[in-house]
């Protein structure tokens, strides 16, 4: 029997579409190498994503594509994931320490954003990324809560913060600096002039992602604080419901106007479960975020149900994808998480890192 032809492998590996960059990996360009030694054939996966749950699948996929080559008797997959810096807003200077920020918004309040970014956060970190949470929401910070943390920052130099640890994650927010019950009542230039020297003046280590909650609504400090972070790409969350799609397209907008990449939406409580019989209905609407991602030429990143236990466990300090790792709803925020990362992956990279790139390894026979 001849051996197998790279040509032909090349063509199997066309035929395995990853669901979460919707393209293969050849044309992704995440085909690092191809050996062939006789009837066997070796791959070397480089994903731009962080993919721990995923990995395993998407190799056994890969060597079961490969095996179907004429000529070839075995396959093993190599995957990786190599998290690589992403091109900001034009004249602006992504952060040192920081590879990518990733701006959670909503074009309103009341539709879970800080509930989905503290545990998009947290599905990042589980899937083997370094992550960060930015607490923007300066009039009413909720991540400190949400993730457990509390205490100050601590100030090497009296003029940088260190960020607090909750659940891995390097978080910082106004809600450190203040009592919890102290309202913020501040105008729009001192609240953009907080959330600068939070982001400026903290001193990250290592992160592939920051996540930043930013605050409700598109007015006119929404629109200051987009226009001073150096954002790599953004995150839009809705629910179903009519009126929260049309002041989610005002948050999409304001992406736009700030040259910040949308890389997709969320929407959130598309289905209501209910705590004592498990039965699932669309009780705000159905199908508006797949019908607003259309419209506008974005991808669905995933819709989340309404379920009491999101809320117990965000007010609890321990996130979904904490409490409950095995359950639908973190597999959910997992997969959404993989979605996000994979889209950013597929943007201009940044002309330069500020450190070393990080890879996650994991071998298939």
């Amino acid at each position: 029997m001849s051996e197998p032809s790279r040509e032909a492998v090349e063509r199997a590996l066309q035929g395995v579409i990853d669901p979460h960059l919707e393209t293969d990996l050849l044309s992704a360009g995440c085909v690092e190498g191809i050996e062939i030694d006789g009837d066997r054939v070796h791959l070397a996966i480089a994903l731009g994503y962080p993919a721990e749950g995923y990995r395993e699948a998407l190799a056994e996929a890969l060597r079961e594509a490969v095996r179907g080559v004429a000529g070839v008797a075995d396959a093993t997959v190599e995957v990786s994931s190599r998290i690589h810096a992403h091109a900001v807003q034009p004249g602006l200077k992504g952060l040192e320490q920081v590879k990518n920020v990733i701006a959670v918004a909503s074009g309103k309040g009341g539709v879970g954003k800080s509930t989905v970014a503290a545990n998009l956060a947290l599905a990042l970190q589980a899937e083997g990324a370094r992550v960060g949470v930015l607490d923007a929401d300066i009039y009413g910070p909720s991540q400190p809560r949400m993730l457990g943390v509390r205490g100050q920052p601590e100030s090497p130099d009296g003029t940088h913060m260190t960020p607090l640890d909750g659940h891995g994650l390097q978080v910082i927010s106004a809600g450190f600096l203040i009592d919890e019950e102290t309202p913020m009542i501040w105008r729009g230039p001192m609240v953009t002039k907080a959330l600068e020297q939070l982001v400026s003046e903290t001193l990250w280590e290592g992160l592939d992602y920051l996540v930043v909650d930013l605050p409700p609504g598109t007015g006119d400090v929404q629109l200051t604080l987009a226009q001073k972070v150096p954002v790599s790409g953004g995150v839009i969350i809705t629910t179903p419901q009519d009126i929260a799609l049309l002041d989610a397209r005002k948050g999409l907008r304001m992406f736009e106007k700030v040259n910040v990449p949308v890389l997709g939406i969320i929407e959130n409580m598309g289905t209501h479960i209910c705590s004592h019989c498990g039965h699932e209905e669309a009780i705000f609407g159905a199908g508006g975020g797949e019908q607003m991602a259309a419209q506008y030429g974005v991808g669905l990143l995933g819709s989340l149900p309404l379920d009491i236990r999101i809320r117990e466990q965000a007010d609890s300090g321990c996130p979904t994808v904490l409490a409950d790792p095995q359950s639908r709803i973190a597999e959910d925020y997992r997969r959404i998480a993989r979605r996000t990362a994979a889209q950013l992956s597929l943007r201009e990279r940044s002309s330069g890192s500020a450190f070393p790139n990080i890879a996650v390894s994991g071998g298939g026979q």
